[in-house]
């Protein structure tokens, strides 16, 4: 029977991945889109969110032992931002 420290260690183990990927995917999302569409989208340049993004995955990747660190979950919410405004509105640009 696994005792709680173990349970606690996995649980955070599977956290601290969820975000990596979700940080991943975002960065190389943004990375698929064309410059034009963020400006036509009225959302910061592709630059930007490629650098914000990327920042994000860097620190995560260096904060392994906490993912739930200050700057790491900075980054999150920056994340959560771009699936949840900018990806939308790049795809209805996009889609035909």
């Amino acid at each position: 029977m696994p005792n709680v420290t173990e349970l606690e260690l996995n649980f955070y183990l599977v956290v601290a991945f969820v975000i990596l990927v979700v940080k991943i995917f975002t960065f190389v999302n943004a990375l698929m889109f064309s410059g034009e569409a963020y400006e036509a989208a009225g959302k910061l340049t592709k630059p930007a969110w490629c650098l914000i993004l990327g920042i994000g995955v860097a620190v995560n990747v260096l904060l392994l032992g906490s993912p739930i660190s200050f700057l790491n979950l900075i980054f999150l919410i920056a994340a959560l931002v771009y699936l949840a405004d900018v990806r939308p509105a790049l795809l209805s640009l996009t889609r035909r």
